[in-house]
């Protein structure tokens, strides 16, 4: 027992020495999609105020693949030391622990949730060319052609996917799924007419939208969006429908608990900071910030919600 004791409280003692000179070197953020996408857009937003706080570079790492797989597994891989961070997703977090039964993580055992960043919405938007002015019209054109439209996703498992097999699922259609590695080639792809439709980020999609270059029918959340009101959301056509993403910090599990509290207290503070919250709102994204055991529930009931999904459209990684 006294060796035990001893050794505890050593444990305690180094925890607690490392927590006071953190972080001693530049810390990485993860981003698991390419660069110019909606979680690339938010961690660019957040890491130059991470710096200023901390007192050490906070440096977004690209890691593209797999819906942000890839990069989930290669954070759940890293030394619990507070300088390898993830800035994790709807799907490498939670959609991933059903869809994926090889991949080399688990949510709830291998990471130790920071704070939510941002809740945002995603926009149903459509190519100049589809002749659907909304939902219901576009639907009736789904079901007189099945197999024939297409959407973009920015990956299996994420929210864009799941929002694109929840209007399947619920509009009783078949549309035919095109996975991209993010969310800025699918983007490009509906543009360019790739692709017939897509779940494009509010982030990055807007623009276009007011360009005219792509049609916006609805939006996939559970309220119409403060930057285009006068979208109807697609659960004014489908009661029920709600395919919101967000964006959050994570830690390999066994970071010490006195980091941990250090980065949420300097993220939650960037996160209410009026430039910040006026960046991110203008594109759509609600800024958040909530605790660590907050946004541990909050994910614990997510991966709950989509396993559902999963299991009842029978979703399957290509």
């Amino acid at each position: 027992m006294r060796i035990i004791a001893v050794t505890v409280a050593a444990v305690v003692v180094a925890s607690a020495a490392h927590a006071q000179t953190y972080p001693a070197k530049p810390i990485r953020l993860v981003v698991g999609f390419p660069a110019g996408g909606p979680t690339d857009i938010v961690s660019r937003t957040l890491a130059p105020k991470l710096t200023e706080a901390l007192g050490q570079a906070v440096v977004v790492d690209n890691r593209a693949g797999a819906g942000g797989v890839i990069a989930t597994e290669q954070v759940a891989k890293s030394p619990p030391d507070g300088y390898t961070l993830l800035m994790g997703t709807i799907g490498g977090i939670a959609v991933s622990m059903s869809l994926h039964p090889n991949r080399g993580y688990d949510t709830l055992r291998d990471f130790a949730p920071i704070t939510q960043a941002v809740t945002v919405t995603n926009l149903l938007v459509v190519h100049p060319t589809v002749p659907a002015k909304t939902v219901k019209e576009l639907l009736a054109i789904a079901r007189s052609k099945p197999g024939r439209l297409n959407y973009a996703s920015s990956g299996n498992g994420t929210v864009t996917h799941l929002a694109g097999e929840l209007l399947k699922l619920m509009g009783k259609v078949d549309i035919v799924h095109v996975p991209f590695k993010g969310g800025a080639p699918a983007l490009t792809a509906l543009i360019s007419g790739e692709v017939d439709m897509s779940y494009e980020n509010s982030l990055v999609v807007t623009p276009h939208v007011k360009a005219g270059k792509v049609k916006a029918l609805a939006v996939t959340g559970s309220k119409r969006s403060r930057l285009l009101p006068e979208l109807p959301t697609i659960a004014e056509t489908l009661p029920g429908y709600n395919a919101s993403g967000w964006y959050g910090l994570f830690a390999p599990a066994a970071t010490p608990k006195a980091v941990i509290a250090r980065l949420h207290t300097e993220a939650a503070k960037a996160l209410r900071l009026p430039d910040v919250v006026r960046t991110l709102s203008s594109q759509g994204a609600e800024p958040v910030g909530n605790t660590p055991e907050e946004f541990s529930a909050f994910v614990k009931s997510e991966i709950e919600k989509w396993a559902n999904l999963v299991k009842v459209a029978k979703m399957k990684t290509d």
